[in-house]
């Protein structure tokens, strides 16, 4: 028989701990405040206020509790410290080896008019422009033993802001984040809409490695001729044979060949091109920094980006799971604060995923998950659905997480006296 409370126990535990790293130096208010909305996430699986207001199970009214997780989150100005907590947090699943996954997703509110500073995107999902929302820029990590994202940077920003220059700068910004939180470890993995010479720039200047895939309208360097890319690539049918597995999860058997190129924007500097074919009709193409002298490293520049398509499962389980788009709070600055909670949250389960072989506790959640199929490599879904199986069982809330503080000195026998109540 699965002891639930027990179960709750713990992961409560868990969460008070990762809690109380993270807000190191932040005010005592603000610390609850944060280990409520990441428990309320847990709990709810929701973003509404509302529903993480019941998770918290208080004994005062629903709407004060809303009214008071809404006024900490328009105020919450303790962004950068709590980053800070949160990457030193991390810290130690960041190595050489790492895979900085870059990419770019967007809220969509095509039915919303007060929200604040709500600039128009490209609705992904349906190739629609100009539809009211707001962008988001996301680098995950994949952790150093199952290669699960854990998000590193997240901001969502408005192109009508006043300080806002162009999606490339934020792109920059987020970089040099990175860069100066982690030096020049691991790989940089981005997609066609990053093929900009900005950032092959900047990767070049600052010694970075990485691997980007290239439009087929790019012109290289290419024995001492400029061509263009998708001609060239036409060229080599693929002189290496392996397989790997797609997105999908099917294995594909791909054909590949690498060969010494030069941007024209920068011909002293020496790239990669690799050309995979199996993948579609038109060729894969990756642009990239490291030097490919036998098959192996090949093969590891193809597995890099092919791994990039996990930041795509990671955005696809920050929406579904929490209903993340069904954002309901008004002003920016609330919106950006949940969105921070949230990958920080989501940051929580991907270090518990790191223990799925080791840790009893996340043995049972995974169990209690009830996944029709084996658990998928990607096990966010599993852990959040035994998390909010366990939690919905519990008769309360954090409340006996949360110690109060005594500010008045008393007698020594009234202390001891509240030790035994």
């Amino acid at each position: 028989m699965i002891n639930y409370i027990k179960l709750s126990y713990q992961i409560k535990r868990k969460l008070s701990t990762f809690s109380k790293k993270i807000s190191k130096n932040i005010s005592r208010p603000k610390y609850k405040f944060m280990f409520q909305m990441m428990y309320g996430f847990l709990e709810s699986n929701s973003i509404l206020l509302s529903n993480i207001a019941r998770a918290l199970k208080e004994d005062i009214l629903l709407k004060k509790t809303i009214e008071r997780l809404s006024r900490n989150l328009s105020s919450f100005n303790e962004t950068d410290q709590l980053v800070e907590n949160y990457i030193n947090t991390i810290q130690s699943l960041i190595n050489d080896n790492t895979i900085f996954c870059i990419d770019g997703s967007e809220i969509t509110k095509p039915n919303s008019k007060v929200l604040e500073d709500m600039g128009t995107v490209r609705d992904g999902s349906t190739g629609e422009t100009n539809v009211n929302g707001y962008n988001i820029l996301e680098i995950a990590a994949l952790t150093n033993k199952h290669d699960m994202p854990i998000s590193v940077y997240s901001k969502i920003y408005s192109n009508v802001c006043k300080d806002f220059k162009s999606e490339n700068t934020e792109t920059l910004k987020s970089l040099e984040f990175i860069r100066a939180h982690f030096g020049n470890v691991g790989i940089k993995a981005l997609d066609r809409g990053y093929d900009n010479n900005q950032f092959y720039e900047y990767f070049t200047n600052n010694n970075e490695k990485f691997v980007i895939r290239a439009k087929r309208n790019r012109d290289v360097i290419y024995n001492g001729k400029v061509i263009n890319i998708f001609k060239l690539a036409n060229k080599y049918k693929g002189k290496y044979v392996t397989t790997v597995k797609n997105k999908a999860g099917k294995a594909k058997k791909c054909k590949f060949s690498h060969i010494p190129i030069a941007l024209p924007a920068m011909p002293d500097k020496k790239l990669t091109l690799v050309i995979i074919r199996g993948f579609g009709k038109i060729p894969m193409m990756l642009i990239t920094n490291l030097n490919p002298t036998d098959k192996r490293l090949s093969i590891a520049i193809l597995k890099v980006y092919l791994k990039r398509w996990k930041i795509e499962e990671y955005f696809r389980f920050k929406k579904q799971q929490f209903d993340f788009e069904n954002i309901r709070v008004r002003s920016l600055n609330s919106i950006s604060t949940i969105n921070l909670l949230l990958s920080i949250t989501i940051g929580f389960i991907g270090m518990l995923s790191q223990k799925r072989k080791e840790s009893i506790l996340v043995m049972f959640i995974l169990k209690i998950s009830k996944r029709i199929y084996d658990i998928p490599k990607f096990n966010y879904y599993a852990l959040s659905d035994g998390i909010y199986t366990i939690l919905q069982k519990t008769k309360t809330g954090i409340k006996n997480f949360i110690k109060p503080i005594f500010r008045n000195k008393g007698s020594q026998q009234l202390l001891i006296a509240n030790a035994f109540l």
